[in-house]
């Protein structure tokens, strides 16, 4: 039985388990001549069909070097050789690809096979494109793309509940999609009064396009005036330099002037002045009472000798 003469179910897991059937069906089957494998790969002896060798490495699903060097070669050929060996990897990976097909059609309020397509479509891109073949586990790297697409389109179908009208549904539920556009919201407050049926497409032009107010006030009879702070009126001060802001907290101008403060003549090298005091927290108690500077002892007033005239 040849390929061309096959009735394809409409299930696309069916379609291409009929193919597989009709491509390693006699009287030339496809096959994969495992004498040209290494010895070290574990792999029997011999010419072996797809459907026997598939059955075998179910039967040894330890054997990760044998099964790593099968699907290196079911790649490759199906990337160089021709569309018969894309049909062949998909079959020689169908028992998985069923059993995810059915965890994700488990609860699924929509049509199976649409899972089942996106599981299939999952696996063929990385087929075709992504999986590398110089890596470890090729064959789980196929299987998990197949099963993200098939998940993917599950959480997508979980985000909302059909309803015949949102409006009057009482209870919890998550509205249809898109529910959460910016657009919708907007249009959801001009229907309730929020906001004026006028004022609906310019707040939507403004505020979520971006766009200018000019034309729009334009269009819409209004004169558009700046505000003050975008004319100009209220400028930030210009940055200062350090030398600035240096003279600025020494209370002098910043014109020719010397590390202190003082002026000095072309030819006069700057002095250093002396640091202001220093300052010191004093805690009394544990209560702290400030900064206070740290000066010089003061003097003690003149003490009288006793029996004398003289002030020591």
């Amino acid at each position: 039985m040849s390929v061309s003469d096959t009735i394809f179910p409409a299930a696309p897991l069916d379609a291409v388990d009929v193919a597989f059937a009709a491509l390693t069906s006699d009287p030339a089957p496809l096959s994969l001549d495992l004498d040209g494998f290494s010895p070290d790969d574990g792999l029997p002896r011999g010419v072996v069909a797809l459907p026997t060798l598939r059955d075998w490495l179910l039967a040894n699903p330890c054997a990760y070097t044998a099964r790593d060097a099968v699907w290196r070669e079911l790649i490759r050929r199906a990337r160089l050789a021709g569309p018969q060996w894309v049909i062949a990897a998909v079959g020689m990976a169908m028992p998985a690809l069923r059993r995810y097909a059915r965890r994700l059609s488990d609860g699924y309020r929509g049509d199976p096979d649409d899972i089942s397509a996106e599981i299939l479509a999952g696996f063929l891109a990385a087929l075709r494109d992504h999986v590398d073949v110089a890596h470890r586990a090729p064959y789980a790297s196929l299987c998990r793309a197949g099963w993200r697409a098939g998940h993917a389109l599950r959480q997508q179908a979980n985000e909302f509940v059909p309803v015949e009208d949102v409006e009057r549904v009482t209870g919890p539920r998550t509205p249809q999609v898109p529910y959460g556009h910016p657009d919708v919201l907007v249009r959801r407050a001009a229907r309730l009064g929020i906001l004026d049926a006028d004022d609906e497409q310019p707040y939507i032009d403004v505020r979520l396009g971006r766009r200018a107010m000019e034309p729009i006030a334009a269009r819409m009879g209004h004169q558009h005036r700046r505000p003050a702070h975008a004319a100009g009126a209220h400028r930030h001060p210009p940055r200062r330099s350090p030398r600035r802001r240096d003279a600025d907290r020494r209370g002098v101008p910043a014109g020719r002037r010397g590390v202190g403060g003082a002026s000095r003549t072309p030819g006069q090298s700057a002095r250093r002045q002396p640091p202001p005091p220093r300052h010191h927290c004093r805690y009394v108690n544990g209560s702290r009472l400030g900064r206070l500077p740290l000066l010089a002892a003061p003097s003690l007033p003149p003490v009288r000798a006793p029996g004398t005239d003289h002030l020591t």
